[in-house]
């Protein structure tokens, strides 16, 4: 396990663990959302973007935390460990609004979750909308898949 990879919907708790996987693993971590996000809630454009993440996937060992999948299947190129975080729609809501107003380290210095109705849709129709196009990516993937649907089932992989 050397190139890593965190999926899932958002506030399934990708980020969390994957602060706690790069303690436990030493391996760099990368954040998409931190990479990508601007602080005045725009995005990077891609064309900026994918040479940054491109630099990253060439080196020899890191673990990056973000769904994208615009970028998904460049990144399942390079990876050879993937961690898909899929729990339940009404657990990530709840982690969403919990995690409201606080400081995230996988964001830009100063971004919080906020009271987005377009991002709280998308979580609503991850599991029609997104998760079955993951899930078509994630067939053609030769590396190792640990898909995780309940928050005990990550604890192995951070105590070995």
């Amino acid at each position: 396990m050397k190139k890593v990879l965190i999926i899932g919907c958002p506030g399934s708790g990708k980020s969390y663990f994957s602060r706690e996987l790069a303690e436990a693993t030493g391996l760099p971590l990368y954040h998409i959302d931190k990479i990508r996000w601007r602080t005045d809630w725009t995005l990077m454009p891609r064309e900026q973007f994918l040479p940054i993440l491109k630099e990253i996937m060439e080196t020899d060992e890191w673990i990056i935390d973000g769904n994208y999948l615009n970028s998904m299947e460049l990144r399942l190129g390079y990876a050879d460990t993937v961690f898909y975080f899929d729990l339940p729609t009404e657990e990530c809501l709840a982690n969403v609004e919990e995690r409201k107003g606080n400081p995230r380290s996988d964001m830009p210095d100063g971004m919080t979750d906020r009271d987005d109705p377009e991002f709280i849709d998308f979580i609503r129709n991850y599991n029609r909308d997104v998760k079955p196009r993951v899930d078509a990516l994630l067939d053609n993937f030769s590396g190792e898949i640990h898909v995780i649907r309940a928050r005990d089932e990550k604890k192995p992989f951070l105590y070995r």
